[in-house]
């Protein structure tokens, strides 16, 4: 009689090929699991950063709107100094302009601070630090009021709005009723003793994407007519 051997199910194994093709399966699927990851991380730091610029932007605008909505003027002062204690001085200068006035905005940090409301507040383009092709809008805050030169008073300095492409700051003159790129309350041939009811701001800028963004708001100056406290 012969003898039939028969292979159980069980010793049977894998060849070469299937190995191959699990392991080939295992690596797309790696490779797919990975681009996902990928591009998660990418979705939410282009997320993130676009989130950012829009608060920084919203606060510069917040920001600039309040120093405007508290400018003043006075005239307990002598008003025929060459340099002014309240003034609003606004040019025109290229993409970014430049603004100066006296404000009741400013911030007491700290309780019985031997400071008042009252400050000057210039905006200004300034040259980026750390690349000179980049223009930053500047907040200069001199904290005391003087008749002297503002470039020889201290002064603290903030960037509001990083890599700006232009600025445009028109004021809404309620005498003639109609807007004007300039204001100037210290030559008589300007506005003198006279502040605009509004301030229109315009900022553009660049998203993180590199696509121009452009934003506005409107500030209402509170007190057109100066202080004056003589009888």
């Amino acid at each position: 009689m012969h003898t039939v051997r028969v292979r159980g199910r069980g010793q049977a194994g894998l060849t070469l090929i299937e190995i191959m093709i699990a392991v080939s399966i295992l690596v797309v699927m790696m490779g797919l699991g990975w681009k996902t990851i990928a591009n998660t991380s990418e979705t939410r730091r282009t997320f993130t950063a676009f989130e950012e610029r829009n608060h920084e932007l919203r606060l510069a605008l917040g920001r600039i709107s309040t120093d405007f909505e508290a400018a003043y003027l006075s005239k307990n002062e002598d008003t025929a100094l060459d340099h002014p204690r309240t003034m609003m001085i606004g040019k025109t200068s290229g993409k970014i302009p430049s603004v100066r006035f006296s404000t009741l905005n400013h911030r007491v940090l700290w309780a019985d601070a031997n400071e008042s409301e009252q400050t000057v507040i210039q905006y200004l383009a300034h040259p980026d630090p750390e690349s000179s092709s980049i223009m930053d809008l500047v907040r200069r805050e001199q904290r005391r009021e003087s008749n002297q030169p503002p470039e020889d008073e201290p002064a603290d300095y903030d960037v509001v709005v990083h890599d700006i492409e232009s600025l445009k700051i028109d004021y809404w003159n309620w005498k003639t009723a109609d807007w004007q790129d300039s204001w100037d309350t210290t030559q008589a041939d300007g506005q003198k003793g006279t502040l605009p009811s509004r301030v229109r701001i315009t900022l553009v800028t660049k998203d993180p994407g590199g696509h121009e963004v452009k934003i506005s708001t409107q500030a209402r100056i509170l007190m057109q007519e100066p202080l004056n406290f003589t009888n």
